[in-house]
């Protein structure tokens, strides 16, 4: 699945998201997934205004290897949320993770895109799991799938 496909899944997921009565959307705000599904809250928020999109930031410095491009698109998108958390002031090793335990915490739906592979999403989907949370899986190779 290339990026423009990922996209629009994501835009579909948090639309039946929406219409099944969930308002509160939390973004990594992460490059890549995470800012591609804050683009879709955010085209989405103009049709239904009254949802909410925090932007779950695990350092203040997230940004700091990010080239200018990168930032600038990142301060616009953050500038947009409605909600900003920062969950450190520093980088730690651990702290991404910190940051993925921090939003399947506060969800009781989890949207995630994975492509089955061992790393980071790997394990918030099997926190997700182990929380009992509902969970949809975007995989790029295929179509969607519940978890």
């Amino acid at each position: 699945m290339d990026c423009l496909r990922i996209k629009d899944a994501l835009f579909h997921e948090t639309g039946i998201a929406i219409r099944n009565g969930y308002a509160h959307f939390i973004s990594g705000m992460a490059l890549g997934v995470d800012q591609w599904a804050a683009e879709a809250l955010l085209q989405l928020k103009g049709h239904y205004p009254q949802i909410v999109i925090e932007a779950a930031i695990p350092c203040l410095n997230q940004d700091v290897k990010w080239n200018r491009a990168q930032k600038e698109r990142y301060r616009h998108l953050l500038a947009q949320c409605d909600v900003k958390t920062v969950l450190q002031p520093e980088y730690t090793p651990g702290c991404m993770m910190e940051r993925n335990m921090y939003m399947v915490g506060k969800s009781d739906l989890v949207i995630a895109v994975w492509n089955g592979k061992p790393g980071g999403t790997s394990r918030t989907v099997k926190y997700a799991e182990n929380q009992n949370k509902t969970i949809v899986i975007i995989s790029p190779l295929q179509s969607r799938t519940s978890v």
